[in-house]
């Protein structure tokens, strides 16, 4: 009898490490839906509306783009984080919902790490430094010793307390070392025509956004918050060359949730890899703004740890908060 109950047990291990091979292989025989945890016509939703179709072409299946907004970004992601992790459910997230979220918003209904399964750093949208065309500093670094040479007589634009492009400036602030009030907006779209007439010296923008305006005569731009060149815009200097190390990018990643098998991490990294080299979907993204990345999943999770790292200290050392 022992011994029977021996060979039942050898065979029930055989089949469980046969079975997520298995699995991963018969997978996806049923749409997959990708959570996207902010509203309908963003940039975040075109991205995943972009990226779902060639994908869900690469699997085999459809990926249903499922908006659930609210709260920065929470209730989407919290979501996900509770889906059976089963390959049917992801998320679309962004800089917002897991580097700034957990230090602006500590009492999350999920942890990013510990709920998460990281799948693929799938995007950068790099945003420029605006300025008046009026200004009298042409380049990063003149704006910064006019900055210096006007302590507190100078003001930037945001979209609101608590968000990236609040935080881009604080943390140019803070590298830089200079004085500069804050003056937050319901969105940057209303804070454009008083960064036109003057009203307001300094603003980071999207590129899609704000290099109409440039082209147009109106604004200036000074440099892309990516730490090199971007190629959605080669004529723009970097900061970093005057700034060195500054890097401010709204990353976009997939995640599952926590105990996602790892076959199945390796499947849908591979199809978000292949969408991402498709010359259409790159010239898509580049009207969006967004820098087309390919990488794997722990280098996702290195990623986010270290934005998560340098958002925390920002936020704590200049007491940001959402209100």
């Amino acid at each position: 009898m022992k011994r029977i109950d021996l060979l039942r047990a050898l065979l029930c291990a055989a089949c469980t490490a046969v079975a997520p091979a298995a699995f991963a292989q018969g997978y996806p025989t049923k749409p997959i839906r990708l959570v996207v945890p902010f509203p309908a016509g963003g940039a975040t939703d075109l991205f995943a509306r972009t990226l779902s179709q060639k994908m869900g072409e690469k699997l085999g299946t459809t990926l249903v783009v499922d908006n659930k907004p609210g709260a920065g970004g929470a209730i989407g992601s919290d979501l996900a984080a509770k889906a059976v992790p089963d390959g049917y459910t992801l998320l679309l997230a962004t800089t917002s919902t897991h580097s700034v979220g957990p230090a602006i918003t500590p009492k999350l209904p999920y942890d990013t790490v510990r709920d998460f399964t990281p799948i693929a750093h799938v995007g950068d949208a790099p945003s420029i430094m605006l300025v008046p065309n009026t200004a009298p500093a042409k380049t990063v670094a003149e704006w910064i010793a006019y900055a210096k040479a006007n302590p507190g007589k100078l003001n930037y634009a945001s979209s609101g307390n608590g968000t990236i492009v609040q935080l881009t400036a604080e943390l140019f602030k803070s590298q830089a070392g200079v004085f500069v009030l804050h003056i937050p907006y319901k969105g940057t779209a209303l804070a454009i025509p008083d960064l036109i007439s003057g009203k307001v010296d300094v603003m980071f923008d999207s590129l899609p956004t704000g290099m109409p305006h440039v082209r147009d005569g109106r604004l200036r731009a000074l440099g892309v918050t990516s730490l090199k060149r971007s190629p959605l815009a080669p004529d723009l200097p970097a900061i970093a060359e005057t700034l060195p190390g500054f890097e401010s990018n709204t990353w976009f990643g997939l995640y599952g949730p926590k105990a996602l098998p790892p076959e199945l991490v390796a499947r849908i990294n591979t199809a978000a890899n292949q969408a991402l080299a498709d010359p259409d979907v790159r010239d898509k993204l580049a009207r969006l703004g967004i820098e087309p990345t390919a990488s794997t999943p722990q280098q996702l999770a290195t990623l986010v740890a270290a934005d998560a790292a340098k958002w925390k200290k920002i936020i704590t050392e200049r007491k940001i908060t959402t209100e």
